[in-house]
């Protein structure tokens, strides 16, 4: 399960030892590019209390927006699993893909031909300059895991998902799966 290399379509889980980091802290990110020039990804558990109807009154749907991240949060990005449906996508793998021809997407969202198991809908991703993804992951700030969900992902990932990663991972990680999110609180 933990993967031993950064690769595009892995899941990276905060540590617990990130507290206080309002972006990160109990995030899972798909890594959705990973280069010696950067890297990109979106934080899948933290939805926002927007629908894409609230920021595209012509969507008339109610599918969930997501924190994708700090960078660039008035911009809106999408990963889906219906490539077939959405041309001019980019795989990111195992059957997930980025972005895409929106107002296609639009049309087909307003037809109900794209269902929520569908896509996912972010303000924002999470970027990391040249080697600064590699810096934090010698600083154990992330641990590196493959991807099982595959395309499935986009269904499975929950504001409950760190827990339930940290918990699969056991050991020391056990006692961190029920301590508050900010232990300043307790």
């Amino acid at each position: 399960m933990i993967a031993e290399k950064l690769e595009k379509g892995h899941l990276l889980i905060a540590e617990p030892s990130i507290i206080g980091d309002l972006s990160f802290n109990r995030s899972v990110i798909l890594l959705a590019d990973h280069t010696s020039e950067g890297s990109v990804g979106f934080i899948l558990n933290k939805p926002l209390k927007y629908t894409i109807k609230d920021l595209l009154p012509e969507i008339d749907s109610d599918f969930k927006i997501y924190n994708g991240g700090p960078v660039e949060q008035d911009n809106l990005y999408f990963i889906h699993n219906i490539p077939d449906l959405i041309p001019n996508s980019i795989e990111i793998s195992n059957g997930i893909f980025w972005g895409g021809d929106f107002e296609f997407t639009k049309e087909l969202i307003n037809t109900g031909v794209i269902k929520k198991k569908n896509i996912r809908f972010f303000l924002g991703y999470t970027g990391w300059d040249s080697k600064q993804l590699e810096n934090e992951m010698q600083a154990n700030s992330w641990i590196l895991i493959k991807n099982t969900y595959k395309n499935k992902i986009l269904g499975k990932a929950s504001v409950h998902f760190w827990k339930e990663k940290i918990l699969e991972l056991g050991g020391d990680y056990l006692i961190w799966s029920n301590a508050p999110e900010n232990p300043i609180l307790n």
